[in-house]
């Protein structure tokens, strides 16, 4: 039985997170935490990681970058390992996690699809195949969210760029620039509208023909399937950083 604790508990991948372990034998919620208040969940809820008194065996974080921040020195402290799937991490909080990561186990994901991890391996093989092409990253999401362009995005771009050796630059918006388009460039493009949960769409454009991957999340339960999948991976893991890669890799 692996025992968890929720940071972000009264949000919306919160309660997605929670409602999938209830239905689960081998996890179960032992706490929540959030500053907000919510009065629906069937375990404890604190407003700090800090003032738990339950003992869990992982923490999953589906907060805000001040929160994740907030809990990483009490997660080194507790000795609690820790599955961050907040978005919109500085470089601040990700240094930060490199040093909780001496102590403890941290798993880091920008998106926790299993889904998108494949086609984050897919856009490094269609680099290596199809040099040449320009590159466009097309994501959309509700309205709701607030950091642009989405962490899978980037890690998107990411993966391109290290397979390329890292020749390419990001470009985020071209409205003023009146140039042609240069072919050490990755486009990124940002869609805030409606109810998306999550597309990604990434294109690859050669001359006289376009190689198109993509990827569409219709629900959270994809990122909350992924989370659990991931605490149960790190319940067992040593300190140290880990990524879906090792998690795809132990599947």
């Amino acid at each position: 039985m692996c025992d968890i604790v929720i940071q972000g508990a009264c949000g919306r991948m919160g309660h997605a997170l929670a409602a999938l372990i209830a239905e689960r034998d081998d996890c179960r919620v032992v706490a929540g935490i959030d500053a907000a208040q919510c009065a629906d969940l069937a375990f404890p809820l604190y407003s700090s990681l800090g003032e738990m008194r339950e003992t869990a065996d992982v923490m999953i974080d589906f907060s805000l970058p001040e929160a994740t921040k907030g809990s990483l020195p009490v997660c080194a402290e507790k000795n609690l390992p820790c599955v961050i799937c907040t978005t919109g991490l500085d470089d601040e909080i990700k240094r930060l996690m490199q040093e909780t990561a001496q102590k403890t186990a941290i798993f880091y994901s920008a998106n926790m699809s299993l889904g998108i991890n494949l086609l984050i391996e897919l856009v490094r093989r269609a680099q290596k195949a199809l040099p040449g092409f320009d590159i466009e990253i097309v994501e959309k999401h509700h309205h709701n969210k607030l950091d642009a362009p989405s962490g899978t995005a980037l890690a998107l771009a990411d993966a391109i760029n290290d397979a390329a050796g890292g020749r390419y630059h990001y470009v985020y918006d071209r409205h003023d620039v009146r140039q042609k388009r240069a072919p050490d460039e990755i486009g990124l493009h940002a869609v805030r509208s409606g109810s998306f949960v999550g597309q990604h769409e990434v294109l690859f454009a050669g001359p006289d023909e376009v190689v198109t991957l993509s990827h569409e999340a219709y629900s959270r339960e994809v990122f909350a399937n992924g989370a659990i999948s991931a605490a149960l991976f790190l319940k067992a893991q040593k300190p140290g950083m880990y990524n879906m890669r090792d998690l795809m890799g132990a599947l």
